[in-house]
């Protein structure tokens, strides 16, 4: 009996440790978005912040729509965030399940902190993921929400 539970509990600990466990926005977020917008705070000059940004872009459902649209097609060209600019390539993460793209920017929009952050749904990343759009004309959505609601 002792080594049944011993062999369970090796097994076990293998599957964790190979990544059969469910992941964590957080360590999805640091495996995917981190590489470049580090804890959320990007780097000047080059990657825009997203931690107390994307919470008020999600604010607005054209706003969610967007996000969903940045990480299923990407975004590229110039843009202002927190008043700095910033003229990158932002590639798609298609790649991702809609679960994992919705509780990455659901994590982030909740470290915003706003008391009710906004959450993106599965559903708002398959509507995206469905359509066909360029990083281009992501970048041409972004310019017409900033005219309807400013991001910031």
């Amino acid at each position: 009996m002792r080594m049944m539970r011993r062999g369970i509990m090796t097994v076990a600990a293998v599957l964790l440790l190979a990544g059969c466990s469910p992941k964590s926005p957080k360590s999805l977020y640091g495996n995917n978005c981190g590489i470049c917008h580090h804890g959320g705070d990007g780097m000047p000059g080059s990657v825009p912040p997203l931690v107390g940004r994307i919470d008020k872009i999600a604010a607005t459902p054209e706003g969610r729509h967007y996000l969903a649209d940045v990480l299923m097609h990407g975004v590229s060209g110039r843009i202002m965030a927190n008043g700095q600019p910033y003229n990158a390539e932002m590639p798609p993460f298609r790649y991702l399940k809609d679960e994992d793209v919705a509780s990455i920017l659901t994590w982030l929009s909740a470290r915003g902190g706003r008391e009710n952050a906004p959450a993106i749904s599965p559903s708002d990343i398959a509507a995206a993921r469905a359509a066909a759009k360029s990083a281009g004309q992501v970048a041409d959505e972004r310019d017409a929400l900033n005219r309807q609601h400013p991001i910031p």
